[in-house]
C-alpha cells in the first residue's frame, strides 16, 4: 500500500531503511498495511541521513524494520529507534536471519600485506556507561612524541583521503575538542592507514570517551600511549616493549566493559604463543619496517603528509575505502535463501503487531517465499551457465561475498597493493595483470559508482574488458525491486562473463 504515514487512519504503519528491506516488507504486507522506505532507490545506506518526511514516518509507524550489522548509518538507526513511539518493535533483519534459517558470514579481512595494518575498534556493550547500539565512542590521539609526524587517515574508494589524526597541525587537549579523533558506533570497527615523516621511535597518546546518546556528556573510559618503532629495531622502544606487532591485522581497541584501550588483533605478536592476542598498550610496539617507505602522491589531497615526491613511512589500511563494520558481512540478501529468512521474519512481526492480519501477511509471505525460491533456483542455473574458469567477479564494491558462497562465484575483487595513496602507474599495472591471468570478459559497477570508478573502467577498455552492470545495495529506475535485481545480476554476469571474443 502507498501513501504517507498517518495516525488518523487506522492503517498499519510500516518504516523500512533500506530499499530492499522496504521491498520484502511490502511482499509480506500487500494491501493490508502501509509501507514507507527511508532510503531513495539510488540512496546509500552506508551514508544516507535521515529528512524530515522521514522523521514524520518514523513518528507514525507501528512497526519499523532494518537490514543493520552496521550496514546502515549509527545516525540513521538511532534516529528510528529514539524517534519512534515507545513499545514499538524495530527489527534488525540480518541479525534475527539466522532463527529462520538464515546463514551469516563473519567478515574476514586482506591479511596479505608484509606489514601489520592497524585499525581502530570498539569492544563490549558498554552498558556501565548507559551505552547501546546507538551510542558512539570517541577515540582521540592527545599528543605526539617521536622525530617526525605522525598521520592517520582513510583512503575513500576513488583515492580521497579522510584524516583523523595530523600532528603536524598540533594538538588541543581541552576535552571538548574534537580534531584528531575517531568516532565509532559501539561494537564496530574501522581501517586506518599511519604515515609517518621521518625513521625512529614514536608515541602516540590517545584517550577514549563514550557518548551515550545524542547531546549527553562524554564519559572517559581511559587514556593510553602506543608505540611505534619506525624504519628502526624494535629494541630501540625498551626492554619493556615485550609483545613486537608485525604482522596480520591489529586494532587500537577500546574495551568498554573492562573500561581501557588496549592492542587487538588476529595475529600474534612475534614469539607469542597464546590464543587471545590481546596486548596492553605500555608492553607492545607496532613495527613499521623499511619496506614502507611510500612516495607522497602529487595530488593536493596528500599535502598533509608532506612534499610531493618524498618518501614517508606507510602502514597500509589493506582495504580500500572508508570500511566501518561489525563482525558479520551484512549484506546477506545477496543469497536468496537470506532473503527467505527476511520475509519470514516480517510476517512472524508483522503479525504481532496486527494480529487480525495473520492471514493476509500468511498467504502473502507464502506467495514471496514461493518466488523467491524460483529466483534462487534461477539465479543458481544463470551463474551455472558461466564456465568455471571464467566465473570471476571482477568490482569495486566488497558486497557480494553472499553472491560468490551461495552461487559458486569467485569474488575476485580489486584493492591496489597500497589503497592508502591514488592508485598508480603500478597499481594499473597490477589489475591489468589480474584481469589477464583471470581472462575475465568484462567487470562489474554499480550504477552510482560507474562515473566515477576510472582506474577500473579505463584499464577495463585499455584490455577489451567490458564494463557491465551489478546492483548491490539499492535500486533504480531501470530494476525497481528485490527480485528484478537479482534476475538482473544473474543475468548480466551470465551475459557478461560468457562473452566470446
Amino acid at each position: 500500500m502507498a501513501g504517507v504515514a498517518s495516525a488518523s487512519d487506522n492503517v498499519v504503519d510500516v518504516v523500512a531503511t533500506t530499499p530492499i528491506v522496504a521491498d520484502l516488507a511490502r511482499m509480506v504486507t500487500g494491501q493490508r498495511a502501509r509501507v514507507s522506505g527511508l532510503i531513495p532507490p539510488m540512496g546509500d545506506p552506508h551514508t544516507y541521513e535521515p529528512t524530515l518526511r522521514d522523521l514524520r514516518s518514523i513518528a507514525y509507524a507501528d512497526i519499523a524494520f532494518t537490514n543493520n550489522l552496521l550496514l546502515e548509518q549509527a545516525s540513521l538507526i538511532r534516529v528510528v529507534e529514539q524517534g519512534i513511539r515507545p513499545g514499538t518493535p524495530v527489527v534488525a533483519l540480518a541479525e534475527n536471519s539466522s532463527r529462520y534459517g538464515g546463514e551469516l558470514i563473519q567478515l574476514v579481512e586482506d591479511v596479505a600485506l608484509d606489514t601489520v595494518w592497524l585499525g581502530m575498534r570498539i569492544a563490549g556493550s558498554g552498558e556501565s556507561f548507559g551505552a547501546s547500539r546507538t551510542s558512539e565512542v570517541e577515540l582521540q590521539a592527545t599528543g605526539v612524541r617521536g622525530p617526525g609526524d605522525v598521520a592517520a587517515f582513510l583512503t575513500t574508494a576513488f583515492g580521497e583521503p579522510e584524516v583523523y589524526l595530523n600532528s603536524a597541525d598540533g594538538f588541543d587537549r581541552e576535552s571538548n575538542y574534537k580534531g584528531d579523533t575517531a568516532t565509532l558506533p559501539v561494537d564496530a570497527h574501522t581501517h586506518m592507514s599511519w604515515a609517518f615523516s621521518q625513521p625512529g621511535i614514536y608515541e602516540v597518546d590517545f584517550r577514549a570517551q563514550v557518548i551515550a546518546e545524542k547531546g549527553a556528556r562524554p564519559q572517559p573510559v581511559g587514556d593510553t600511549t602506543v608505540t611505534f618503532a619506525v624504519g628502526v629495531s624494535p629494541t630501540e622502544a625498551g626492554k619493556d616493549k615485550e609483545y613486537v606487532l608485525n604482522e596480520g591485522h591489529q586494532d587500537i581497541s577500546v574495551d568498554l566493559d573492562e573500561g581501557k584501550i588496549l592492542i587487538r588483533g588476529d595475529a600474534p605478536a612475534k614469539g607469542d604463543t597464546r590464543i587471545n592476542y590481546s596486548y596492553p598498550p605500555e608492553q607492545a610496539v607496532v613495527e613499521v619496517p623499511n619496506s614502507a617507505i611510500k612516495e607522497i602522491p602529487a595530488s593536493a589531497a596528500f599535502r598533509f603528509l608532506g612534499r610531493p615526491g618524498t618518501d614517508t613511512y606507510m602502514l597500509p589500511q589493506a582495504v580500500l575505502g572508508k570500511h566501518v563494520h561489525g563482525e558479520l558481512d551484512p549484506h546477506a540478501w545477496q543469497n536468496v535463501s537470506n532473503a527467505i529468512a527476511y520475509l519470514q521474519l516480517i510476517r512472524d512481526k508483522m503479525i504481532a503487531v496486527d494480529p487480525k492480519g495473520a492471514s493476509e501477511y500468511t498467504a502473502n509471505a507464502d506467495r514471496a517465499v514461493n518466488q523467491l525460491l524460483d529466483l534462487d533456483s534461477y539465479v543458481r542455473n544463470r551463474i551455472a551457465s558461466i564456465p568455471r574458469e571464467r566465473r570471476h567477479l571482477v568490482t569495486t564494491h566488497d558486497g557480494y561475498a553472499y553472491l560468490g558462497k551461495a552461487y559458486d562465484l569467485d569474488i575476485a575483487g580489486f584493492v591496489t597493493p597500497n589503497p592508502s595513496i591514488e592508485p598508480s602507474t603500478r597499481d594499473m599495472v597490477t589489475l591489468t595483470r589480474t584481469l589477464e591471468n583471470l581472462q575475465v570478459p568484462a567487470v562489474f559497477l554499480e550504477p552510482s559508482l560507474e562515473g566515477r570508478a576510472g582506474v577500473l573502467t579505463e584499464t577495463a577498455e585499455r584490455l577489451g574488458v567490458q564494463v557491465c552492470r551489478i546492483y548491490g545495495d539499492s535500486f533504480s529506475e531501470e530494476v525497481t525491486g528485490y527480485i528484478e535485481m537479482m534476475r538482473y545480476n544473474a543475468d548480466s554476469l551470465a551475459r557478461c562473463l560468457n562473452r566470446q571474443d
